[in-house]
């Protein structure tokens, strides 16, 4: 599948995310890709089917790299997209940027899709698949 990252969310950088050091901490990056990731999930149905289904994303796995630093005051965006659909997860991308288009951070998610009745994972639902398909083809 091609690398596309559709989503885009906006976000202001608050001054409690600095650090003694005067940049925003690195946890605050685990938090924005958290927003940028559950956005994605609305986005595509999954936060509405595990209410309706009790099956629903879960995160497996993340990682960050750090590209340069954030600072307080600013504002930021990320761009977000399906990298790979499996059986039973996908994998998110995402990328975070300053509000001059500076590179900030690229992370990835690993999502699994969960039963939450039995524990188990399952596969996703063609729903989803399609809703994410969608969106590709509608973005701006």
């Amino acid at each position: 599948m091609e690398h596309i990252l559709p989503l885009r969310l906006d976000l202001r950088i608050d001054w409690s995310e600095q650090d003694l050091f005067g940049h925003i901490n690195n946890v605050m990056y685990a938090k924005y890709i958290q927003a940028a990731r559950v956005n994605l999930w609305e986005k595509i149905g999954l936060t509405k089917h595990y209410s309706e289904t009790n099956v629903g994303p879960t995160l497996a796995a993340t990682s960050i790299q750090f590209k340069s630093p954030l600072f307080y005051p600013g504002t930021i965006y990320l761009l977000s997209g399906i990298k790979e659909i499996r059986t039973t997860s996908f994998i998110i991308s995402h990328e975070l940027y300053t509000e001059q288009d500076t590179l900030s951070a690229r992370a990835e998610d690993v999502v699994v899709i969960l039963d939450y009745n039995t524990h188990q994972k399952v596969s996703m639902s063609e729903n989803i698949r399609e809703a994410y398909f969608k969106l590709l083809n509608t973005r701006s």
